[in-house]
C-alpha cells in the first residue's frame, strides 16, 4: 500500500457553486486546523489518513462543513448510509426511543427488537431463521467463525478448519484477521491458527482463473489438501469468503462459487459470507451474494445495515445460530432498542422504499459511464469492477504498475471540487453513493470525477 500524507496546508482551489455542490473557503478550511490539530495531539493515529474535511451535518447525498462547503458524497461513509445520510425515516425511529427514553436493556427484552428481528428473518431467504445482533462488523465475522467451527465439531469434525481467501479482509479483531489476507496486519499476533487456511483470488487478470473459474477453483483446493496434508471429510469445516474484494470491488466468476458451494455440500461444510460493504441493496440484490446463484448458510453483516449507528448481524438456520448455549454468546451493546429501532426503518426504507431497484436502474447508468471513463483513459484505468452502486476503477500502467500515487491525487482533487470518492490508499478508487441519489446528481459527480481524472493524468 503506498504512504500517501493529504495537504493540511490550505490552499486556494477554484469555486464551485452547483445544485449539488458548494466549495467557497479554501482547502482545508483554516478554521478547521485547531480541530485537526486537536485530533492529532488526542487521538491514535490509527484514527487518521482520511482527506482533511470535518464534517458538521450530512443529508441525503450530501456532506456540508461549518464553513459553507457542500459535497457529493460517493463513499456512503465507507458503505454504511445506504438509505442515505440523516434518513428522515430512521432519525423519526431513533427520537421514537430517545422520547420514551429506552438506550439501553443489555440483554433484557423490548419490543424494538422484538420488531426488528421479525421483520429482518421475514424478508430474507428462508434458511435466514434467526438472528445474533452485534455492534461492529468484525464481531459478526467472530461470531461466523465460532459457529462454524461449533457445528464442525458437532458434526465429528476432528479439526476446525477454515478455508478463506487471497486478498480477503474481514476485520481489525484477532479471529478476524487470521482469516483475513493481509499478513502486515497479522504480525502483531505472533503467530497464525494453523486451521485457517487460504485459496487463491480468481482475479480476473489470472488467465487460468477467468477461463475456466471452476477447475481453478477444483485445483486451488486439491493443492491446498495436498501442501496441508488435510481431509475435507475430517479436518475442514467452514468457508469465509469476503463477498467481493473489498479494495477494488472485485466479484468472483460465479462458476468458481458454484463449484465451492457443491464441495461444502459434498464434505459437510458451512459456508459464510461477509456481506459488510455487499449488503442491503449496494449492489442492486438485497444480498450481494445473490449474484452467485448459490445460497449461504450464514452471512454476516453490517454497515448498511443501520445506515447510521454501530450495529452488525449474523444470519442463519435455527441448528447453527442455536449451537452455543443460553447465555453463552452475547455483547454488552448487542440488540440494544437504539440500533434496532434504527436497523428496522432502515431495512423498511431499502426494502419498500425501492432503494434496491434504484441501486440497479442507476447502477447499469453508473458503470455504462465508468466503462467510457476506461475507453478515454486505456493507458491508466485496466479494470472497472464492481455491480449495482458499487464500482472500483483499478489504475495500472502500460506495463501493469499500479499507479497509487495517482489515485492519492485525483481523490484529493476530488475533493477539493465537491466530491469524496473512496480513496483506497492504493491503485483503486471505490465509488459508493448513497442508494437514493438522483440521476442528476450522480451524472454531475461522475462528470467532476472524470474531468478530475483528466486532469490529474495530465500533471
Amino acid at each position: 500500500m503506498a504512504s500517501w500524507t493529504f495537504n493540511i496546508n490550505p490552499v486556494d482551489v477554484p469555486n464551485v457553486n452547483t445544485k449539488y455542490r458548494k466549495i467557497n473557503t479554501k482547502l482545508p478550511v483554516p478554521e478547521s486546523l485547531p480541530l485537526l490539530e486537536k485530533l492529532d495531539k488526542y487521538e491514535s493515529v490509527s484514527m487518521h489518513g482520511q482527506m482533511p474535511v470535518v464534517w458538521d451535518k450530512a443529508e441525503g447525498f450530501n456532506v456540508y462543513d461549518a464553513w459553507g462547503n457542500k459535497w457529493i458524497d460517493f463513499t456512503s461513509t465507507i458503505f454504511v448510509t445506504n438509505a442515505g445520510h440523516g434518513n428522515p425515516k430512521i432519525i423519526k425511529a431513533l427520537k421514537g426511543v430517545l422520547d420514551k427514553p429506552l438506550l439501553h436493556t443489555y440483554t433484557y427484552a423490548s419490543k424494538e427488537r422484538v420488531d426488528y428481528l421479525e421483520y429482518l428473518i421475514k424478508n430474507t431467504p428462508k434458511q435466514f431463521e434467526k438472528a445474533f445482533f452485534l455492534s461492529a462488523g468484525t464481531e459478526a465475522t467472530e461470531c461466523a467463525l465460532k459457529l462454524m467451527r461449533l457445528k464442525g465439531y458437532k458434526s465429528g469434525k476432528k479439526k476446525p478448519g477454515i478455508i478463506a481467501v487471497e486478498g480477503n479482509w474481514h476485520g481489525r479483531t484477532m479471529g478476524a484477521q487470521m482469516m483475513g489476507f493481509n499478513q502486515k496486519q497479522k504480525e502483531w499476533i505472533g503467530y497464525l491458527d494453523p486451521n485457517i487456511n487460504h485459496l487463491p483470488f480468481p482475479y480476473p487478470w489470472r488467465k487460468e482463473a477467468s477461463s475456466n473459474p471452476a477447475k481453478y477453483f477444483r485445483d486451488s483446493i486439491e493443492a491446498l489438501m495436498k501442501e496441508k496434508g488435510i481431509s475435507p471429510e475430517t479436518d475442514l469445516c467452514g468457508f469465509m469468503l469476503e463477498t467481493f474484494q473489498g479494495w477494488g470491488a472485485v466479484f468472483y466468476p460465479p462458476e468458481f462459487i458454484q463449484e465451492l458451494e457443491k464441495f461444502a455440500r459434498k464434505h459437510g461444510m458451512l459456508i459464510a459470507f461477509d456481506e459488510m460493504q455487499a449488503g442491503f441493496g449496494r449492489t442492486g440484490k438485497l444480498f450481494g451474494y445473490m449474484h452467485y446463484g448459490v445460497e449461504p448458510d450464514l452471512i454476516c453483516c453490517g454497515k448498511g445495515i443501520s445506515s447510521s449507528v454501530p450495529l452488525s448481524a449474523v444470519l442463519g438456520s435455527r441448528e447453527v445460530m442455536d449451537l452455543p448455549e443460553i447465555g453463552s454468546m452475547s455483547s454488552t451493546h448487542s440488540a440494544n432498542p437504539f440500533v434496532c429501532a434504527a436497523g428496522l426503518a432502515n431495512m423498511k426504507e431499502i426494502i419498500e422504499g425501492g432503494l434496491i431497484e434504484n441501486s440497479r436502474k442507476l447502477g447499469e447508468l453508473f458503470h455504462k459511464r465508468l466503462n467510457q471513463m476506461k475507453d478515454r483513459f486505456p493507458k491508466h484505468i485496466s479494470y472497472i469492477q464492481g455491480v449495482g452502486l458499487l464500482a472500483a476503477l483499478i489504475f495500472n500502467d502500460e506495463n501493469g504498475n499500479p499507479l497509487s500515487e495517482l489515485c492519492s491525487v485525483i481523490s484529493e482533487t476530488c475533493m477539493r471540487r465537491g466530491l469524496l470518492v473512496v480513496h483506497t490508499g492504493r491503485e483503486s478508487i471505490k465509488l459508493a453513493p448513497p442508494l437514493m441519489i438522483t440521476e442528476e446528481a450522480l451524472l454531475e459527480g461522475l462528470s467532476v470525477f472524470e474531468q478530475t481524472i483528466a486532469d490529474s493524468i495530465k500533471k
